[in-house]
Order: C-alpha cells, then sequence, then structure tokens
C-alpha cells in the first residue's frame, strides 16, 4: 500500500509535538536542577575573567527572566524542536521505508527511529557532551558548535554509506552484512572523530556529579524525544493503514 507524504508530515510533525511536550517534561524534572547549580556556582565565581560574558547574561536576563527560561521558553524550544524534528523524521522514514530491509511500516518506523538516535543525538554526544552554564569560553561557541554539527552531518552521511553498504552485501553474506556494516559505521565515525578539534574546557574545580548529571539528563531528554517520535509516529502510521484497509474491503465487499 502507498504511503502518502503529506500524511506521512502531518503525522512525523504530531509524533514530534508529543515528544517535544514529554521531553519537556523530562528536561524540567531532571535538566534544570544540575543548570540552577550551574547557575549559582557561575554566580559565585563573580572575579572570573569572563566580564564581558557576565554583561550580556545580565542583559539577557532583563529580556527573558530564569523563570520563563525555564519554564515557558523551555517548553516553546523543545515543542519547536520536536515538532521540526518530527517532519525530517518522516522525510527519513519515506527514504528508508523499502531500504532496510522487507520490514512492515511500523517496524522501520522503530528501526529509524533508533538509527535517528544513535546517529544524530548519541554518536555526537560521546564526540561533543553538551556543557552546563559556566562551562567553555564564550570565545570558542562559534567553533564548537560548529564542529558539533558538523559531527552530526558526518554522521548521518556515515549512517547512509552504511545502510547502502548492507543492501549491497545483503545477498551476498546474509545477516553478516549487518555487522560488517555496523563495524564499517563505527570505525569511520571514529576516524572522524579523531579528524575533528577537541575541546576541554571544564574549569578546575568544577563538580564532576553536576557535569554528570546535566550530559545525562541531556542525553536523557534526547532519547525520551526519539522514543515518543519513533512510537507515537508508528502508531498513528499503523492505525491509518488499518483504517485505510478497512476502507477498500468494505468497498470491495459492497461492490461485490
Amino acid at each position: 500500500m502507498s504511503l502518502n507524504m503529506r500524511s506521512l508530515l502531518v503525522w512525523g510533525m504530531l509524533a514530534g509535538l508529543l515528544g517535544g511536550i514529554l521531553a519537556f517534561g523530562f528536561a524540567a524534572a531532571f535538566g534544570e536542577p544540575p543548570v540552577e547549580v550551574a547557575i549559582s556556582l557561575e554566580e559565585q565565581a563573580g572575579g572570573h575573567d569572563h566580564a564581558a560574558e557576565e554583561g550580556a547574561a545580565e542583559e539577557e536576563e532583563e529580556l527573558v527572566t530564569r523563570g520563563v527560561q525555564r519554564t515557558f521558553g523551555l517548553a516553546v524550544a523543545t515543542c519547536a524542536f520536536g515538532t521540526a524534528l518530527g517532519g525530517l523524521f518522516a522525510l527519513a522514514f519515506a527514504f528508508a521505508y523499502g531500504r532496510i530491509g522487507p520490514l512492515a511500516p511500523r517496524a522501520s518506523a522503530l528501526v529509524v527511529a533508533g538509527l535517528g538516535f544513535l546517529t544524530v543525538a548519541f554518536v555526537p554526544f560521546l564526540v561533543y557532551p553538551p556543557n552546563p552554564p559556566a562551562v567553555g569560553r564564550p570565545e570558542t561557541i562559534g567553533d564548537r558548535t560548529a564542529t558539533y554539527f558538523a559531527m552530526v552531518a558526518l554522521s548521518i552521511v556515515l549512517a547512509v554509506a552504511a545502510i547502502y553498504a548492507y543492501r549491497a552485501l545483503v545477498e551476498r553474506i546474509g545477516w553478516l552484512s549487518v555487522v560488517v556494516a555496523g563495524i564499517g559505521y563505527v570505525v569511520a565515525v571514529s576516524v572522524v572523530a579523531m579528524l575533528l578539534p577537541t575541546f576541554s574546557e571544564v574549569p578546575e574545580g568544577f563538580p564532576a556529579q553536576t557535569l554528570w548529571e546535566f550530559r545525562l539528563a541531556s542525553l536523557g531528554t534526547q532519547a525520551v524525544l526519539w522514543a515518543t517520535i519513533g512510537v507515537a509516529f508508528a502508531v498513528l502510521l499503523e492505525r491509518s493503514l488499518h483504517r485505510a484497509t478497512n476502507r477498500t474491503m468494505d468497498a470491495g465487499l459492497a461492490a461485490g
């Protein structure tokens, strides 16, 4: 049965919106406490050398209070990001469906979600883990952002190449094609990670527990978002296909 691209986009955006809502709840519960600790540490270190950064932060605080940032601002950001990611997920599903093996639409959606989390969130997280406030120099933020997105883009490209390698080998070596493609992706992404610049800017004395909790919460937020998108999209897709099948059967019975 053919899948309508417009419907896929709608389902993807709805799944992304739901994922954004759940990701907001997770981030508010587990991500905001270490952020608050990091901000308090930054405020206590009022004599550090980042005077320009402090001035910019004070100006921003006057425009958007911290209370708004951690509630309404965080909700808008996660929901908007989730909706956009859901639309991109629908496009990725349309591209991958039928190319990752003889899987049903629901199984394909779950596999795409798993691969998406792996390539877009988990692997870049391992190479460039996020940092809370007070960690990182402001003069390097442009370079850090550029290298992070470069890592994401290269990870996606290498994942697509691994899928094509799997398709080329599956008829020759069967299930071993998955192992070969997976190992090839790991090796290639490891080489890329070694070639890209590294940034080690955690200040001496910064609490390791706070840093770990923030990074774990960031990864958990991504996991909640991707899992919700995959499951919700699969459910919406399965229900729509089921309704379409029932309509076709009813039409056939009526014609008969």
